[in-house]
């Protein structure tokens, strides 16, 4: 299965990512950046429009630039990389927003038996943390590779 992304630049240990979204609103720089968190082995996601020359993202502006199924399959494509150099990473994902966390839950839930075939997926509904399941309203996901 092959689905259309754009091209990622990352930096050497692969925790910074940059694409450009490419729409009726222009080109947009976008980050993917992977962070540790307070919990040992689990990276938080983090996605949004590059601020400036600076690698600050901001992840509250809303591009709306028509190329959300792109912009997460190139997603994808850098939690692959990302997992191939991190083998036991556990890669938290959650929407900053209700419609975000949709998207990225419909994103999953499009292409839920492929990435199964790579992927422990998980979903948080309630505070508890469940195997994904398509149609559960989950507030954020982890991921590891197999």
């Amino acid at each position: 299965m092959h689905i259309d992304r754009y091209h990622l630049s990352a930096d050497k240990d692969l925790f910074f990512f940059e694409f450009v979204s490419i729409g009726p609103k222009g080109r947009i720089a976008k980050v993917i950046q992977f962070t540790l968190t307070a919990t040992e082995g689990i990276y938080n996601l983090a996605l949004g429009d590059k601020s400036g020359s600076t690698k600050k993202i901001d992840f509250l502006v809303v591009s709306d630039n028509h190329d959300s199924e792109k912009v997460l399959a190139t997603v994808v494509s850098a939690i692959y990389a990302f997992t191939d150099w991190h083998r036991d990473a556990w890669v938290f994902a959650e929407g900053n927003t209700v419609a975000r966390a949709r998207l990225y839950r419909m994103g999953i839930s499009k292409h839920l038996e492929k990435a199964l075939e790579d992927f422990f997926i998980l979903g948080q509904i309630n505070g508890v943390w469940e195997p994904f399941i398509i149609g559960r309203n989950y507030k954020a996901f982890v991921v590891k590779r197999k």
